[in-house]
């Protein structure tokens, strides 16, 4: 059998390395299962909003499952040399964790891995927890003007010393929470399932030796860099491509568009993402501080994009991004003070809009290089909840994290009520009526929110929750005035919305809310964004467009008017398609295009607000 060359000199078995690598990949899923069956806090039990991270001793990521933090910042302040077995390091400050970590919710633990007494790797993880203080339940305030309103932040410190807890930083972290037990249970989850995955990891320096493992490190790092290099580059056409993307809202501020803009300079095998021309910070916390480690977390979030250019989606979906891709890519940043290199204090817990937007940045881009073969924007993360007392006059904090559609693609539509976290789910409807005075009175696909087009946009959902008691609910969403833009003539998805009522005219509610009160009996309404389209509509299938109506995707006016299908329902409530009313109606369509469809359709609301009007009339 052949033998694999990785680094200098060095000969890997390739199936030693087969081995070595699908271990590394079932230590990350045993630590996140661990943590999932032992941890207490909805947000990370039932949501799955953590995330493992492998590590060789130079911080590389080795393993492509998931995406997670990154250990630089504990390296940096606790060299490797100085590090004994059963330490245990926690951090979460946005500004010193060297671009891990980006809001103060996310507290990660880092623990090193031994081989005959030496650092040979480091296990991580983080995860969402329910409230780490600040001026809000959930320790997500919308209107924060500081990193000072958003919670305790933590530096890099030494949690356990050699098995030993520091009480005295326990103590202070419980006291910042209002949720101690619940979140001392989590670290504890979070900790010990990273002690046994470094247990796991030294097994196999055990079995293969030091020399071996870490020259199979470096052959998947290199597997990983000449995937990107020699199979998804060449894709993309030497040159320039200039996109831009929007945030629209602070939670301060008059809405407006605040800019994320990118220059990709492609050459050779080689990509420059140059974010010069970004906006400077906002006074709101919705700024990303990226750029730190020469930009490795921003690569390693948005390179995936990239897999889009596979041959075929199996292959794309065989491909893994670890710390090999960084290698591919260079990043410019702008001086500090922008949108993604803020300025310590700026408040950061919204983070989420930019770094998504920064996703649709790259892909924007790439859709300009490659004839729009890139699927259509999509946005599956926003932050809901309630807080208050309970029928027993208990504090209560119910925290849920809620997907959206995916885009369409060039070969399929757009999934269906996502979340761009992997493996996560919404909040069963039977633990959040258990466990807190709310009752969950509908769950559903959100009709007609994916954006049409050839191949359709997925769509968002709708939840209805009832307060049974006086409290207030929290949002965290971007995209509630800017659809997600289509590509190739397919139209953008429908935006993201809360309202709240009790009889009468429903009250919207905005993206960024601390906690708008809600009366017993009031229903509060949320319907997530769906997918853009993509491709012209009316070349989509009538047949498909007829299966969507009768599966309550599509409504008869949308079959209609974007799609130009003319549909008669029997009586069983299924859609048939009247072929010669379709295509006349088509045809006439057709005709009254003033122009040819655009690359990109970011729909009416960046039209509005372009031109300076509110396309939501609530207040953020």
């Amino acid at each position: 059998m052949m033998t694999t060359t990785a680094a200098a000199g060095t000969i890997v078995d390739p199936i030693v390395l087969q081995i070595v690598e699908g271990t590394l990949n079932s230590i990350e899923a045993e630590i996140e299962y661990a943590i999932e069956r032992t941890a207490r806090s909805p947000m990370i039990r039932e949501a799955h909003d953590y995330r493992v991270g492998l590590f060789d001793k130079r911080c590389r990521k080795l393993t492509g499952r998931s995406y997670s933090a990154m250990p630089n910042a504990v390296v940096r302040d606790f060299p490797l040399e100085t590090m004994r077995p059963g330490d245990v390091y926690l951090m979460n400050d946005t500004y010193l964790t060297e671009g891990s970590i980006g809001h103060l919710p996310d507290l990660c633990s880092t623990v090193p891995v031994f081989h005959d007494g030496e650092v040979v790797a480091l296990i991580q993880a983080f995860g969402h927890h329910d409230d780490i203080g600040g001026r809000v339940p959930g320790s997500m305030p919308g209107t924060a003007t500081s990193v000072f309103e958003e919670g305790l932040a933590v530096p890099p410190i030494k949690f356990y010393s050699e098995g030993v807890r520091n009480e005295a930083a326990f103590t202070i972290i419980k006291r910042n929470t209002r949720v101690p037990e619940m979140l001392a249970a989590d670290l504890d989850s979070e900790m010990q399932a990273c002690l046994m995955g470094a247990r796991r990891m030294a097994e196999l320096f055990s079995r293969f030796g030091r020399d071996t493992v870490e020259a199979c490190f470096q052959a998947i790092l290199d597997k990983c860099r000449d995937v990107f290099a020699r199979e998804l580059l060449p894709k993309i056409a030497d040159g320039e491509y200039v996109w831009e993307d929007y945030v629209e809202h602070d939670g301060l501020t008059d809405p407006k568009l605040h800019k994320i803009a990118l220059t990709m300079i492609k050459r050779g095998d080689k990509i420059t993402l140059d974010f010069t021309g970004t906006d400077p910070q906002s006074t709101g916390p919705i700024n990303w501080p990226a750029d730190y480690a020469d930009g490795a977390f921003l690569i390693k979030w948005i390179a995936p994009i990239l897999r889009n250019l596979a041959d075929t989606p199996e292959r794309a979906a065989e491909i893994d991004v670890n710390e090999g891709v960084c290698e591919v890519f260079d990043v410019i940043f702008p001086p500090k003070g922008t949108l993604i290199t803020p300025e310590w204090p700026a408040p950061t817990n919204a983070r989420s809009f930019v770094l998504l937007r920064c996703l649709c940045l790259l892909a924007g881009a790439v859709a300009q290089a490659v004839d729009g073969r890139i699927p259509a924007d999509q946005e599956t993360i926003r932050y809901t909840g309630f807080f208050g007392l309970d029928r027993d006059g208990k504090p209560f904090l119910s925290r849920e994290v809620l997907g959206g559609g995916s885009g369409g693609r060039f070969y399929a539509d757009g999934n269906d009520a996502i979340h761009i976290v992997p493996d996560s789910r919404n909040q069963p409807a039977e633990f959040t009526e258990t466990r807190f005075p709310l009752l969950v009175e509908k769950l559903a696909l959100r009709t007609d929110s994916g954006g049409a087009g050839y191949r359709r946009g997925g769509l968002g959902y709708e939840k209805h929750y009832r307060a049974l008691v006086d409290c207030r609910t929290i949002v965290t969403a971007d995209r509630v005035r800017l659809g997600c833009y289509g590509v190739k003539g397919g139209q953008a998805g429908q935006p993201f919305c809360v309202t709240v009522d009790l009889e009468g005219e429903a009250r919207k509610l905005g993206g960024l809310v601390d906690g708008e009160p809600v009366k017993a009996g009031q229903v509060v309404r949320v319907v997530t964004t769906g997918g853009g389209g993509w491709g012209d509509p009316l070349e989509r299938e009538p047949e498909r467009v007829a299966r969507d109506v009768t599966e309550g995707r599509v409504s008869h006016d949308a079959a209609r008017n974007a799609y130009g299908v003319v549909l008669i329902t029997t009586a069983q409530g299924v859609a048939s398609i009247d072929t010669a009313a379709t295509t006349a109606l088509r045809d006439e369509m057709r005709l009254r295009r003033s122009s040819p469809l655009p690359m990109i359709d970011r729909g009416p609301g960046f039209e509005a607000m372009l031109n300076g009007s509110n396309p939501d009339p609530s207040s953020s």
